[in-house]
């Protein structure tokens, strides 16, 4: 696995990617959906692994799921469950920060 930088610090995280807010990203040519949820970072495939939309452009629930904008699947940041099991899960993606940045671990 391989650590990318992405803020340089967890500070910088925080003030830039607001709780419940999904933010897209684009790391060695992966499309990875950032959040944060209740203080905790987390970040999933951005394709919907029902019909393959862009689960940035969706919402974070008070459950901690990310809600597809298409159709509505629900997906556990933690875990990248599909909370009804009618799709795949989605690929989940390590989050790190330490005093020399915010990383995320691509594999």
């Amino acid at each position: 696995m391989q650590w990318v930088k992405i803020f340089s610090s967890e500070a910088e995280a925080r003030e830039r990617l607001k709780d419940r807010v999904l933010q897209l990203l684009v790391v060695h040519g992966k499309r990875i959906c950032l959040a944060q949820h209740q203080h905790t970072f987390f970040a999933v495939q951005d394709a919907c692994s029902h019909n393959s939309e862009s689960l940035s452009k969706g919402a974070v629930n008070f459950m901690g799921e990310v809600v597809c904008p298409w159709h509505n699947y629900r997906f556990d940041l933690r875990t990248g469950r599909e909370c009804s099991s009618r799709s795949a899960d989605l690929k989940t993606y390590p989050v790190k920060a330490d005093d020399s940045g915010f990383y995320i671990g691509i594999y």
